[in-house]
């Protein structure tokens, strides 16, 4: 049976492979990278309304979600930012993704929903940054390198 030991590494890798393929589709968009927007070979106008800032969007907060950093409120942002993609471009055209073209947007508006739900996982800058709770009840950094007691008792 599946053990529960490996839910955060699996959950961390998630939202990496999301962050990265949504960063990807940002750099196309407003870099022109990777074939170009919709594939133009080219970046799209600076500062067009939506598609340039939708392409910031995916590009910056795509980079912050890949690296788990501020993952919450990037997500959050990743998650609106899809779902207006889809109502506004995609529905209109029919009810189902299926049938509008918008599948790609519906299922980043909802990872992006869980990922800001669940938080980033444990490999994450977010998590290094994360404040422990001993068994006394005091907060220690996570990023702490000391593991044995040194000789002065610390």
């Amino acid at each position: 049976m599946f053990s529960g030991k490996f839910s955060g590494p699996v959950w961390s890798l998630f939202r990496i492979m999301v962050g990265f393929l949504f960063a990807c589709h940002g750099a196309a968009t407003v870099l022109g990278l990777f074939g170009g927007h919709r594939g133009s070979g080219e970046a799209v106008a600076l500062g067009s309304w939506p598609n340039w800032w939708a392409g910031l969007i995916q590009l910056a907060c795509g980079v912050l979600v890949l690296l788990g950093l501020v993952t919450r409120p990037a997500a959050v942002l990743c998650s609106g930012s899809m779902a207006y993609a889809y109502f506004i471009t995609h529905q209109p055209n029919s009810l189902l993704p299926i049938n509008n073209g918008g599948v790609s947007a519906a299922l980043y508006a909802w990872s992006f929903l869980a990922i800001a739900a669940l938080g980033a996982g444990p490999w994450s800058i977010d998590a290094r940054l994360r404040p422990r709770h001993t068994a006394a009840g005091r907060a220690t950094p996570e990023l702490s390198v000391r593991t044995r007691p040194q000789p002065d008792g610390t």
